[in-house]
């Protein structure tokens, strides 16, 4: 019987789904896919800017693409023959490029032959857990058909070798050899990642952030979680002044000011001429980048280091302004500009003066310290105005907000860049924000409710608070997405002493591996103990000193493990992705990747060593997951569908002959 609130919805459904013959076609097409092995996800967390090695995880799927290889050739192919061919399902084009100069065009053609042959083997293995709706959604729609029947098994054909061959042979006659193999390397590369998902951290230190986020939204399936320094780029791209001082101070800091110019086309000549200006004959020696002297921005290290000190100190100007706006941050003691003495050269920090190692501030008016001056002012709104008209960075960030969040549950698995904030006994941290206090999801909740508002409200306050909320995210010590006691960025400009430049994690990760609080987070999220997993990101797992990045007997997975190259000094890897496929999750560790040059030339692969984490006695289907889920709730709506058509309570709408 069809209840009467249920006749609207299937009415809706209706016009989808005109007859009892198409509703039951649907049941049976969902019913085949619950069947399917559950498809593989990735996770990948702190990019930061890493673009090469980014696309080249996604390109050999984990070493998954390799692996694959190796099982469908087992004895068949060398080691050598092995390695190249994965190089060409990575790299087709450049692949390409060096064999077709390597020799005659008929040793080409037979190369062509050989490899469309080995691909179409390795295609065919992949694809087995894929429908072929699926499979045609993947494949451009010229060789749609081409692939379809080279991947068929074809019994009715008396002898399937000389028909596959006679459409090889076809399309190399054609003159469409490389395009084809072009196409059906990146198939392969599509079908080895079902749903990629990022922990957090796409921004800052690489200059490559710009190319990652279009491959973001080239990408066929994939969600982010956001990290703190994504959230300090969204901040600045919805018109956060001190998240716009934030983000150039960082990219000045490593020689990333090319992102800013070339990449979003932000024009940063009235900052560099107040720091010419303002900071022309102070060396500026603390605020020289980091790395090796480059020609990226077009600038000395010493013309960097000014624009960098005139940020900085913008930056130190304007926290001191939010912190007297929203003083229920509890962010007084991090602003250090009015605890200067600056006759003296030194600043009180936590009730003891200590001597500033660069006592030059032309800007700062002692009697109030916070305030920008004209010049300051007038280069901040030039600046704030050129983020806000940047197409390519609005279009990014819009990107973040539409695919992104503070955190995600997915199939089961618990997904955010930070912690949760907790105190040394356990208990969740409380916040207060607005008219309320929060703490665990509601937290996590409440943050997101107010970066979207940075975003997209119409009312001015809100929209204001949503600005300083970001910032509150970006660096505060009760900020999931940070996770630290403090954010020193005054110490480490200003102070010798190493004591106070560091930064001591929440106490959420020496409680990791306490079961009771872990399950504490489980159920505050919902997640099935017995089956979930947290997976985060944020803090580089030291590998070489000892630490790991498996915690409470695998339920909690911190996946940084340095693809940023500024942290594999410390980490002693380059990355960590994790691997959920049918069978269970595994970790895989990864050593630097060097260039895709020296990929395709040598036919080097990212070596990995992998670690499992959990094993699938019964392989895990569609139907196990959160998609599936949707599709069995589709499936019993479809029959109310076909109940309603059968009763007469809906009327089929046949088309006309």
């Amino acid at each position: 019987m069809i209840r009467n609130q249920e006749t609207k919805y299937l009415t809706l459904l209706a016009a989808q789904f005109s007859t009892i013959n198409s509703a039951a076609a649907e049941i049976i097409n969902l019913s085949s896919m619950l069947n399917l092995p559950k498809g593989t996800e990735h996770f990948i967390s702190d990019i930061h800017g890493e673009y090469s090695s980014f696309t080249h995880v996604l390109k050999n799927g984990s070493g998954s693409i390799a692996r694959k290889v190796a099982d469908e050739f087992a004895a068949a192919l060398t080691q050598k023959e092995k390695r190249a061919l994965a190089t060409l399902i990575y790299y087709p084009e450049e692949k390409l490029e060096i064999v077709e100069k390597q020799g005659s065009e008929e040793d080409f053609d037979e190369w062509c032959k050989k490899s469309i042959t080995q691909l179409i083997r390795v295609t065919r293995r992949m694809a087995s857990k894929y429908t072929n709706l699926k499979l045609r959604a993947a494949t451009p729609s010229e060789f749609e058909y081409i692939i379809e029947e080279l991947l068929a098994d074809h019994a009715d054909v008396p002898d399937k070798e000389i028909y596959y061959n006679d459409i090889i042979e076809a399309i190399i006659e054609t003159g469409r050899a490389k395009a084809f193999i072009v196409v059906v390397c990146r198939l392969i590369q599509h079908l080895a990642i079902d749903r990629l998902h990022v922990i957090g951290d796409i921004y800052d230190r690489g200059s490559g952030a710009v190319a990652v986020m279009d491959r973001l939204i080239r990408y066929h399936s994939v969600d982010i979680e956001w990290g703190n320094h994504d959230i300090d780029w969204m901040g600045a791209a919805c018109g956060s002044e001190v998240c716009v001082a934030s983000v150039i101070r960082i990219c000045a800091r490593y020689d990333n000011l090319s992102t800013l110019e070339d990449g979003y086309g932000i024009n940063l000549m009235p900052l560099f001429r107040l720091a010419l200006e303002k900071y022309g004959d102070d060396p500026c020696e603390r605020f020289r980048p980091e790395g090796n002297e480059s020609e990226k921005s077009g600038m000395t290290f010493e013309e960097i280091a000014k624009i960098h000190k005139a940020i900085a100190v913008i930056q130190m100007k304007l926290e001191g302004q939010l912190s007297a706006r929203r003083p229920e941050f509890c962010m007084q003691e991090r602003i250090f500009l009015d605890k200067i003495d600056y006759a003296r050269g030194v600043v009180r920090v936590d009730g003891k003066e200590y001597e500033l190692t660069d006592k030059n501030f032309p800007t700062v008016d002692e009697s109030d310290p916070y305030a920008l001056s004209k010049e300051e002012e007038r280069t901040m709104e030039k600046l704030v105005t050129a983020f806000l008209k940047s197409e390519k960075l609005q279009r990014h960030i819009d990107f973040l907000f539409s695919r992104g969040s503070m955190y995600r549950v997915y199939n089961g698995n618990l997904l955010y860049h930070g912690c949760i904030p907790m105190r040394a006994n356990g208990e969740f941290v409380k916040v207060r924000l607005g008219d309320g206090v929060f703490s665990g999801k509601a937290l996590y909740d409440e943050l997101e409710i107010w970066a979207r508002r940075a975003r997209f409200s119409a009312d001015a306050n809100k929209k204001r608070y949503g600005q300083d909320v970001m910032w509150f995210i970006w660096s505060n010590e009760k900020s999931p997405l940070f996770g630290k006691d403090k954010m020193t960025t005054f110490e480490r400009y200003f102070l010798r002493e190493a004591s106070l430049k560091a930064e001591h994690k929440n106490a959420y990760y020496s409680l990791i591996d306490d079961e009771s609080v872990v399950k504490r987070i489980f159920a505050e999220f919902g997640i099935d103990f017995e089956t979930g997993h947290i997976v985060n990101g944020h803090v580089p797992v030291k590998l070489k000193d000892g630490e790991s990045p498996i915690h409470c007997k695998g339920k909690v997975l911190i996946i940084d493990g340095g693809l940023s190259k500024a942290y594999q000094s410390v980490t002693g890897i380059a990355g960590y992705t994790l691997v959920s496929n049918s069978r269970g999750m595994k970790l895989v560790a990864l050593e630097p990747f060097v260039s895709v040059e020296d990929a395709v030339k040598n036919e080097y692969d990212i070596h990995s060593s992998t670690t499992l984490v959990d094993y699938e006695s019964r392989r895990k289907t569609v139907a196990d997951t959160d998609k599936g889920k949707e599709m069995k709730d589709k499936i019993e709506d479809l029959k109310k569908l076909m109940f309603a058509y059968k009763s007469g309570a809906i009327r089929e709408m046949h088309e006309k002959n």
